[in-house]
């Protein structure tokens, strides 16, 4: 069990308790469950009862839908710090999409009825809820935007650009736990597995990345920007 300093830490770090004095993170920490998962663990599916909502204390985890025909598309990619599955905590509805760990992850549970509890007793936590969510409007947006009106080339440039936007230096490796195979980013962008393979062909033939036994180096990342466009 994680110390409840150090859950307060990492809670203080999200966006709903940043503005939060000590005690009243003490108090919150106290609810919460830490779960932990290897790479390709479920951690709940679609339609699932909802049981709160979850931070990302270490490691990534995939949101995700799957098609009627078997397609996935991601929805978002959760890292350290980040949360997911609000929406489920307010509406009383089940789970909206699947969660899958994409290397060993740690992830920190609120509990839905008692995090419904401090939303009500702590208004500057229900006004943070509602910032939130108007940035995750704004995010999903922004992917119909680009599933509507990209290329899959240009959609795979910008997701490969978002992966090293927080590195140093023109040449970075997508190496793990960073590496994204194929079929990620083929579900990210919203296609099929070989056409994500010719989008990233075309990448390299531009001079924009190099890929080299599964291993993609972004080499220019000025180019890769405006190949995402």
């Amino acid at each position: 069990m994680p110390t409840l300093s150090a859950v307060e830490d990492i809670l203080a770090g999200t966006p709903y308790f940043a503005d939060l004095k000590r005690a009243q993170l003490a108090a919150i920490a106290g609810i919460v469950v830490e779960r932990s998962y290897e790479r390709g663990d479920a951690i709940f599916h679609e339609g699932d009862t909802c049981e709160g909502l979850y931070v990302v204390k270490s490691g990534r985890a995939k949101v995700y839908k799957i098609s009627p025909e078997g397609r996935e598309q991601v929805l978002l990619i959760a890292e350290s710090g980040e949360t997911f599955n609000e929406v489920a905590v307010f509406d009383d509805g089940p789970n909206p999409a699947s969660v899958e760990a994409m290397e060993s992850t740690v992830l920190l549970l609120l509990p839905k009825t008692r995090l419904l509890s401090i939303v009500e007793a702590e208004p500057d936590v229900g006004r943070a809820f509602m910032r939130v969510f108007a940035s995750h409007l704004r995010r999903l947006a922004a992917l119909v935007e680009d599933l509507s009106f990209k290329t899959v080339t240009g959609r795979v440039a910008r997701i490969l650009l978002d992966e090293v936007s927080g590195a140093a230096g023109d040449h970075v490796d997508l190496l793990p736990p960073r590496r994204l195979t194929q079929r990620e980013i083929a579900a990210m962008v919203g296609t099929a597995r070989e056409v994500a393979a010719r989008a990233l062909k075309a990448l390299e033939q531009q001079g924009a990345i190099r890929v080299q036994r599964g291993r993609i180096t972004v080499l220019d990342r000025r180019l890769l920007a405006s190949l995402g466009r």
